[in-house]
């Protein structure tokens, strides 16, 4: 007990005490004694509110012009944006024209048969039809957060997500159960279309979607549903929504409209004029 109330009675080491001692003997301590010191400091208090006033006052002028800039940078891009739509509506009426006109000529050869089956194999012309509709999404508690794989992550919000190649093997798999033409979000898959990931986003084509993903694919409705969900992307499918709570649903339906791709452009193939080649 001794031991304890020497502790609490010199918690400062003596050495400490006798300093100070020492320097309230000498003047040293306390405040400035001085007017020269005591200007010194005075000085020293009034350059620091002089500082933080100064800075003060420019972050207050500064704010609104920041704030105009701003504003002036997002009405830029809503008329850049505004712009670009109006331009691709243009390119997508002139493309229908142009496919108008092609179908006519090639009615007045006598190849209007064979033009629309290559287009709509192609993915150059519109088409409606009976097939199936599939609508994927992300799982409830799913997040865009997570940059690791979300199939090898801890975290269910990252493994509840569709990604890419989630929508690479059901496209695949509807073509292997015999759709004959398929869309994702409105855009319609072509032999060049790519599926690809930027991100936590989905791109077709070099355009972004959004969930839901809704898939469209013109073929056998019944037929069509039966043979993707026994085949092993649909089993796939199936697997995602058992283990990670992704969200899928599919039905036949008695007409589905598809829109034509974009753009169908062959750099690389020509077509052959020999006849009995393979």
């Amino acid at each position: 007990m001794s031991l304890i109330t020497n502790v609490m009675d010199h918690s400062l080491d003596d050495g400490y005490a006798e300093a100070a001692a020492r320097r309230k003997a000498a003047g040293e301590g306390g405040l400035p004694k001085t007017l020269s010191a005591r200007l010194v400091l005075a000085a020293g208090l009034v350059l620091a509110a002089l500082v933080v006033t100064v800075g003060a006052a420019q972050a207050r002028v500064a704010a609104p012009v920041v704030a105009k800039e701003r504003q002036e940078l997002i009405d830029r891009i809503d008329r850049e944006t505004k712009a670009a739509d109006k331009l691709e509506s243009n390119v997508n009426k002139l493309r229908d024209d142009v496919s108008d006109r092609q179908r006519a000529a090639l009615r007045t050869s006598g190849g209007s048969a064979q033009a629309d089956l290559v287009g709509i194999l192609s993915g150059a012309t519109a088409v409606h039809g009976p097939g199936v509709k599939l609508v994927v999404n992300d799982a409830k508690e799913a997040t865009s957060g997570g940059n690791g794989d979300p199939r090898e992550t801890a975290d269910f919000s990252d493994t509840g997500r569709v990604r890419d190649r989630d929508m690479q093997r059901v496209v695949n798999g509807l073509w292997q159960a015999g759709a004959e033409a398929v869309s994702i979000n409105g855009q319609r898959l072509t032999a060049l279309s790519a599926i690809r990931a930027a991100g936590d986003a989905i791109l077709v084509d070099n355009r972004p979607l959004v969930p839901p993903y809704t898939v469209l694919a013109v073929g056998d409705g019944n037929r069509l549903s039966t043979r993707f969900q026994n085949g092993a992307d649909g089993l796939y499918l199936h697997a995602l929504e058992e283990n990670y709570g992704i969200r899928a649903t599919i039905s036949t339906e008695s007409d589905l409209r598809l829109p034509a791709a974009p753009s169908v452009i062959v750099r690389t193939a020509q077509p052959s004029t020999e006849k009995g080649t393979s």
